[in-house]
């Protein structure tokens, strides 16, 4: 990913990735050489906290004689979009859907989570032409009735790619009454597909005040810190826009992290053909890079159960990382993941005072109930109204300071309501995690040890007691196996992601007697794949492994799939350094096909034309998207972008072996690295 610097003076940009556990900071000077990175602990109650701290620390890394005010570009990737989606921690809004059916809302999904959805006459043709009046009326009372109880709203229209009109008609009106951010569907995709362009503008409409949020307190943060450049937000596909422009088009920051740590890979490691694997401290992210860009999912972005229309890069997510809680399941086997905690030595870290309470309960033959769990409140947050019964008597029990989970829950439906209170990002759960485990293995260092010791042999213990054994594992050697799973399950990861990008063999989680997934169990497992073939399974491509805990556990998940490994400097900060590393990108796609024989349609969004020939045609469309890519750049924030046109062709046959052009896509791409400040 051949990356030039940014146009202008060169100066420091400051790259920034906010994580499950850390918030990364990074300096490049003149968008080539980190010469300083550091971390803060995430701040999830409120994200600018870790933010701001990891910007002071990077800030007393500087070496001597370089200044502050040299930065002359920010860049963040963000979580935000992406947990918010997962948890369904949305704002209310109020979708319009024009020209809808009501098995076209159905289908949508709109209305799964008691979001408002209005049905408004009007609507377009797969043609352009108008199927009724808008009805004007219907879109002034839904913002009188509704304006006072949502945050945002919401427009989609039946074939509005093909004619925006009466989305831009009902913003308009919308907007004469209202203060409140407007979304209109066409602007995030020139895909058809009426109902899932509704949902992705509804997500978008209810990410927009969490995004406003972020992007006020960071700007709160420079100004304290002295610090003025512009500030870009890193997109879905790796790219960057403006945070201005972000307001707008929150959808388009979904899968933010993950796109910024497989543009930090390429462009730390200069490779242009690889596989990256980004293990954090609540994630792995797997995607694969062809040609320098990484692959981009051609269904648009799944998340949190969501299929939007949101251009992201394909990477594969499973639940495993260095903070992944460790615990036994029903048949007493080692399993991590997929829910995150805070690890035990860490814990201990920040409250000492809690390492005597493990050492008790480590000494105990029958320990008590959910023994490596502790809890505790998070700043600045009260429990909502809405918590009540188990939840809010757990919350009365619950303090600052960390509490064993067994003094506050007794039984499995008190653990899940305690985990509900964690998922709404009001409490913190620590336990035993694969950080505990590096550090019971002197792999890892910074934290308390004791601790990790401490909860490797509760779960010995544990374990021990529930097979009816002998004997009690060490706490070494089940920090071996914790480590062994891990290597496993990355391995698993891997390939399953690898798998995928060819058809037929895939791993499939609702087919488990699928090929890929057959394959992959048989050779992690080292199994024979059937009683007359064995399985083995390995990568043909680089793999690059960036995250914190990639080095204690990717040299050995390299080794048994045969794949050159590489772990770039800085890869526990390879996000960060992705989050300034990409380039603006825009694009903008025109259709032009025929209604009718010999009228060829230009689907403008200024206004449709018809050309009686295809020659002309085409040339309006090659004009209007270069122009409009051009601009959408440049507002991005891209100084001097190229733009670069294709034209895809779908052509039909008649009688006697004539063909013509029955439809064609022209879309241009305007890329440029972002303009920055001095």
């Amino acid at each position: 990913m051949g990356l030039s610097p940014p146009s202008g003076a060169g100066g420091l940009w400051l790259g920034l990735d906010t994580g499950g556990t850390f918030t990364d900071a990074v300096l490049l000077a003149d968008g080539r050489d980190v010469i300083a990175s550091d971390k803060a602990l995430t701040t999830h109650w409120n994200l600018a906290i870790g933010i701001g701290a990891a910007i002071r620390a990077v800030l007393a890394c500087l070496p001597a004689g370089i200044q502050r005010d040299s930065i002359s570009l920010v860049s963040v990737s963000t979580t935000l979009a992406t947990n918010a989606v997962v948890e369904h921690r949305f704002g209310p809004v109020c979708t319009l859907v024009i020209g809808f059916d009501a098995a076209m809302v159905s289908r949508s999904g709109l209305e799964r989570d008691g979001g408002i959805v209005l049905r408004i006459a009007g609507g377009h043709d797969a043609t352009g032409e108008p199927i009724m009046a808008l009805d004007e009326a219907a879109v002034l009372d839904a913002v009188r009735d509704h304006g006072p109880r949502v945050e945002a709203f919401a427009v989609a229209a039946s074939f509005s790619v093909r004619n925006p009109a009466h989305e831009l008609r009902a913003r308009a009106l919308i907007r004469n009454i209202s203060k409140l951010p407007v979304t209109c569907a066409h602007e995030l995709s020139s895909k058809l597909d009426a109902p899932r362009r509704a949902l992705t503008a509804t997500l978008n409409a209810r990410l927009t005040p969490q995004i406003r949020h972020l992007i006020e307190a960071l700007a709160q943060v420079l100004r304290e810190e002295s610090i003025d450049a512009p500030l870009m937000i890193v997109k879905g596909d790796g790219s960057l826009m403006k945070a201005q422009v972000a307001l707008e088009y929150p959808v388009e920051t979904i899968l933010s992290g993950p796109a910024a740590s497989v543009v930090g890979a390429g462009f730390l490691t200069g490779l242009t053909n690889f596989v990256v694997s980004d293990i954090g401290g609540t994630t792995t992210d797997v995607a694969v890079v062809s040609g320098g860009r990484p692959v981009i999912s051609a269904e648009g972005a799944l998340v949190g159960g969501w299929r939007t229309m949101v251009e992201a890069i394909d990477v594969r997510t499973c639940g495993l990382g260095g903070d992944s809680e460790v615990l036994l399941d029903r048949q007493w086997r080692l399993r991590a993941g997929p829910r995150k905690a805070m690890p035990l030595s860490l814990l201990a870290h920040t409250h000492p005072e809690i390492l005597a309470t493990l050492q008790a309960i480590a000494t105990q033959d029958r320990p008590p109930d959910f023994p490596t769990l502790f809890a505790l409140r998070n700043p600045e947050r009260e429990l909502p109204t809405h918590r009540v019964g188990t939840e809010a008597r757990i919350w009365a029990a619950l303090t600052s300071a960390p509490r064993p989970v067994s003094s506050m829950v007794r039984n499995g439906a008190g653990l899940a309501a305690l985990r509900r209170l964690a998922d709404a990002g009001l409490v913190t759960i620590a336990a035993f995690t694969p950080s505990d485990a590096m550090h019971v293995l002197g792999r890892q260092h910074g934290w308390n040890r004791d601790a990790a010791v401490c909860g490797a042999r509760i779960l010995a213990i544990e374990e021990r007691n529930g097979r009816a054994a002998r004997t009690v594992a060490s706490a070494e050697e089940l920090s071996e196996r914790t480590y062994e799973l891990v290597v496993r399950e990355s391995a698993r990861a891997l390939l399953a992601a690898t798998l995928a990008q060819d058809p037929g063999i895939e791993c499939s989680a609702e087919r488990r007697d699928s090929l890929g997934t057959r394959l992959i169990e048989a050779a992690i497992a080292g199994r024979r794949l059937s009683s007359i073939a064995h399985a083995t399974l390995g990568l043909d491509r680089a793999l690059v492994a960036i995250g914190a805990p990639a080095s204690a556990y990717y040299p050995e998940v390299a080794r048994r799939l045969g794949a050159p490994l590489t772990i770039p400097e800085h890869a526990a900060v390879c996000n960060a350094v992705g989050a300034v590393a990409g380039v603006v990108a825009q694009a903008v796609a025109i259709l032009v096909n025929q209604p009718t024989f010999k009228v060829f349609r230009v689907h403008d969004p200024a206004g449709s034309k018809d050309y009686e020939n295809a020659t002309p045609a085409l040339e309006h469309a090659r004009r209007v998207s270069r122009e409009l890519a051009m601009a959408a750049a440049h507002r991005a924030g891209a100084a001097d972008p190229n733009v670069e046109t294709s034209v895809t062709e779908k052509m039909a046959h008649i009688e006697g072996g004539t063909e013509y052009l029955a439809e064609a896509t022209v879309r241009s791409v305007a890329t440029g690295r972002p303009l920055a400040s001095h």
